[in-house]
């Protein structure tokens, strides 16, 4: 069985990001094509390469001889049961459905953040500093976004510390779903309570991230369809 996954741009593809984590956890061999989102069409989901690969027309996409998968969910869910021995969701009854539930609600919520604090995973902005010296601050729905992130993590962190470092103790897809958001708070320089701080923490130091994020700043290049790199500017 060959299995594809093909991603966006690495640096900015928080969607492609997850599966991918969740592909290397799992063990199973497979091979990641990139297709850049630099293209005409970005935005509206018609991009010829990516709708070659994806009847959305959105990446990430996985092909595995007559399937394909074009979610980062439904790749995550079917990635786990090809791998039941990697145990990518917590084996007993009421964790593994805590988990689900964060996971569902990172994949469908948290629209504010990903809207202010885009995905860059090569920079590093203290946008709080120059927001004050614009006389500004978060958007009221982002701030509102980050509170309810930060006791969501504050309260599985809580319950499950016990058990481990990530999220309800032992490694699961809902991890491979938080990792995006972790590397937005730290491009933006944005702090949470402490809890959440050190599991955000643990998620940027995770083997499988790190290969991602040396690909990912040495691939880099100007994205000429999206103003993620000139927010703050340079």
């Amino acid at each position: 069985m060959t299995i594809t996954l093909h991603v966006g741009n690495r640096n900015y593809s928080s969607w492609s990001l997850r599966p991918a984590l969740v592909l290397r956890w799992s063990g199973l061999p497979y091979q990641e094509e990139l297709v850049s989102l630099d293209q005409p069409g970005y935005g509206h989901g018609q991009i010829v390469a990516v709708k070659a690969i994806s009847p959305s027309g959105l990446v990430p996409s996985l092909q595995t001889g007559s399937l394909t998968l074009w979610d980062s969910l439904a790749i995550s869910e079917w990635v786990a049961e090809q791998a039941p021995d990697a145990a990518l969701w917590p084996k007993e009854s009421a964790t593994r459905a805590l988990a689900r539930a964060a996971t569902a609600e990172m994949h469908s919520g948290f629209g504010a953040i990903r809207r202010d604090m885009p995905m860059n995973i090569r920079r590093r902005v203290d946008a709080p500093a120059w927001l004050r010296q614009q006389g500004k601050d978060w958007a009221p729905d982002v701030s509102s976004n980050l509170l309810r992130l930060d006791a969501l993590i504050d309260d599985l962190r809580h319950r499950f510390s016990a058990d481990g470092p990530w999220l309800c103790g032992a490694r699961s897809i809902a991890d491979a779903f938080y990792t995006p958001v972790a590397t937005r708070l730290r491009t933006y320089s944005v702090s949470l309570g402490k809890r959440t701080n050190a599991y955000f923490s643990h998620l940027l130091e995770d083997a499988a991230f790190k290969s991602w994020e040396t690909q990912a700043i040495a691939e880099w290049q100007p994205f000429s369809r999206a103003d993620t790199d000139s927010i703050y500017g340079e």
